[in-house]
């Protein structure tokens, strides 16, 4: 079993910058890709970022390229996600998840793919 909690979720103003983290209990994050997704009221949920379990892959919804980067510490059991040059449409609920993967770089870009959640962090970007 894992549990992921996220913190770090807060007002900022456009242009601003947070830095998201994700923190995993249980013996497997270091053998899971790691996900965050993002849901606005009235929308589905969407991809934001994946990471590899060995942290060697990484991919990113085009909205979000050059303004965020993922990235884990498999010591700490923690995955983060620093978002620079925000904007009001990255207002969001922010949810991370995980997902046991045989392969060290496999990277995990549909929700449906992960099997475990945590509770969100709210982020609003006010312009």
């Amino acid at each position: 079993q894992v549990q992921l909690v996220e913190s770090g979720g807060g007002l900022v103003q456009a242009g601003g910058s947070l830095r998201l983290a994700c923190a995993a209990s249980g013996p497997t994050f270091s053998n899971s890709a790691m996900g965050w997704f993002r849901q606005a009221p009235g929308k589905e949920r969407e991809f934001v970022a994946t990471i590899s379990r060995n942290g060697g892959s990484t991919n990113y919804v085009d909205t979000v390229k050059g303004r965020f980067t993922i990235s884990r510490d498999n010591v700490k059991k923690t995955v983060y996600l620093q978002m620079n040059s925000l904007k009001p449409e990255d207002t969001a609920v922010y949810y991370c998840a995980a997902k046991w993967t045989p392969s060290p770089s496999e990277v995990l870009l549909t929700p449906e793919r992960y099997n475990y959640w945590g509770q969100g962090t709210q982020v609003t970007v006010s312009s």
